[in-house]
Formats: structure tokens, C-alpha cells, sequence
């Protein structure tokens, strides 16, 4: 069996992949001070209380945005499983012609939910992803990887407005019946809810629109399912889009 680990800047999310079916997933904070004993000890955990043996893995493939963390799951993973994990980056065969000035500069997750994307649904198609970061990325009819935006995402805004006010408070992430809101929590909320949504819409008819055609658009990321439901923009959510990508990279490559 395959684990495959996406590794954010908030949350580390897990999949284990029999073939071509996810048997189970896991989402954990992202602890750049864990050691590899503690990640190893908390994995082999929660293998244990879904009834996975750890001795059924045969491979590990890992994307992660946060460098600082990898030489200790590279570790875990030598360690806990006596496997050296495939680790999403140069010299690794995606299939896709990444068409960025510096092919290195991009986000290794930006990449693999591209060949997710790609690989379910053809091109255009246009993937938004809901992280730490909301990144809007498009790839072209033919699969070439061109590019796109970073936005601040929604936790790190709303956490913004509360530390540099001095009187607003901590919210809920909640659609609104409206934006004309009659107190301080809604109005917030009314705000944060419909201005990612805006700002949903109007990238995607930008990059529809450059893109010369009428792109499939493929929303990921923890508030996808949250968000998408407000906006006829979306055109399908695929919470496990980039563990799809990984198990798709790893057969490419091994």
C-alpha cells in the first residue's frame, strides 16, 4: 500500500492508497518542533486505531511548503517504515510542462493538484485551492502548467482584522442570509464570507478569460466545501484532490 503525505503550512494531511482506492485519510497540525519520534509514535498511532498495519506500507511520497519539516519526516519515515519516501520536487516526473520562469519557485502542492485536475477532468481547467494560502492556478488544453494567483486565505485575513482592530472579535467562518448585517459578529462574518467569494469570481472569470475558453473549475482545500456553495464560479470540489495528485505522481515514477 501506498501513504501519501501533503505536508501545509497549517495541517499535515495523510491518505494511505490501496491501488487506486483511498482507504482511509488523516489531517494533523503542522509541529515543525515534533521530532521524528513523535510523528512516527502519533502515524503508526492512528494506523493502529483503524486497524492498518504499518507493515503493509511499501511506499511513501511526500509534497510539502514547509522545507524546515522534511528532514524530519524523511526520517520518520526511514525509521517507522524503513522506507526513503518519494519526495515531490526536481528530478520527479509529473507528466506536465511546467510553464513558470522559475519551475522551482512553485508551491509542490500548486503542482500536484494541477495533475489531479488535469488527469480527472482534461484542460482547461482552472483549480482553486483553500489553505493557508488561497492559490488559483490554471492549466492549459494541451496540460501545460501555467501558472496563476496567491491570495492571503481566509484564516490568515479574519486573523489579521481581529489582531490590528482593537474591538473586533474572533468569528466563525458562517455564510450570512445577507451583507446589510445588524451586529458586529455577522457583519464580520457577512464580510470575510462574501469577500473570498468575490474574490473567487472575479479571478476565475479573469483566468477563464485568458485562458480563451470556458475552463472546468476545481476547488480543494479545507473550506472548499464551505465556500463553493455560495458561487455559481465552482464548478466541482474535490476535497482529496492532492492526494489524488500524489498517488497519480508516484506511479508516474515508480
Amino acid at each position: 500500500m501506498l501513504l501519501v503525505i501533503d505536508v501545509g503550512n497549517t495541517n499535515i494531511v495523510l491518505g494511505i492508497y490501496k491501488g487506486t482506492e483511498l482507504l482511509d485519510h488523516w489531517r494533523i497540525s503542522t509541529d515543525r518542533l515534533r521530532t521524528t519520534d513523535e510523528y512516527g509514535v502519533l502515524i503508526r498511532n492512528l494506523f493502529f486505531w483503524n486497524e492498518i498495519s504499518a507493515d503493509s506500507i511499501d511506499a511513501v511520497i511526500i509534497s510539502s511548503v514547509v522545507p524546515p519539516i522534511m528532514p524530519t519526516l524523511e526520517r520518520m519515515c526511514q525509521r517507522y517504515f524503513g522506507i526513503s519516501p518519494l519526495v515531490i520536487g526536481p528530478g520527479v516526473k509529473t507528466g506536465m510542462d511546467i510553464r513558470y520562469d522559475n519551475p522551482r519557485e512553485v508551491g509542490a502542492d500548486r503542482i500536484v493538484n494541477a495533475v489531479a485536475a488535469y488527469d480527472k477532468y482534461g484542460g482547461p481547467v482552472i483549480i482553486v485551492d483553500f489553505g493557508t494560502a488561497t492559490t488559483f492556478c490554471a492549466v492549459d488544453g494541451k496540460g501545460a502548467y501555467l501558472g496563476g494567483s496567491i491570495c492571503p486565505g481566509v484564516g490568515i485575513s479574519t486573523e489579521a482584522l481581529v489582531q490590528r482592530t482593537a474591538k473586533l472579535p474572533r468569528i466563525e467562518l458562517r455564510r450570512t442570509d445577507g451583507v446589510i448585517c445588524h451586529n458586529t459578529v455577522e457583519s464580520m462574518q457577512a464580510g470575510v464570507f462574501y469577500g473570498f467569494v468575490g474574490q473567487v469570481e472575479g479571478i476565475v472569470a479573469r483566468m477563464r478569460k485568458e485562458l480563451g475558453g470556458n475552463a472546468k473549475v476545481v476547488a480543494t482545500g479545507g473550506l472548499a466545501v464551505v465556500l463553493s456553495p455560495a458561487t455559481g464560479a465552482i464548478d466541482v470540489v474535490e476535497p482529496m484532490l492532492t492526494l489524488e495528485g500524489l498517488r497519480i505522481i508516484y506511479e508516474r515514477n515508480c
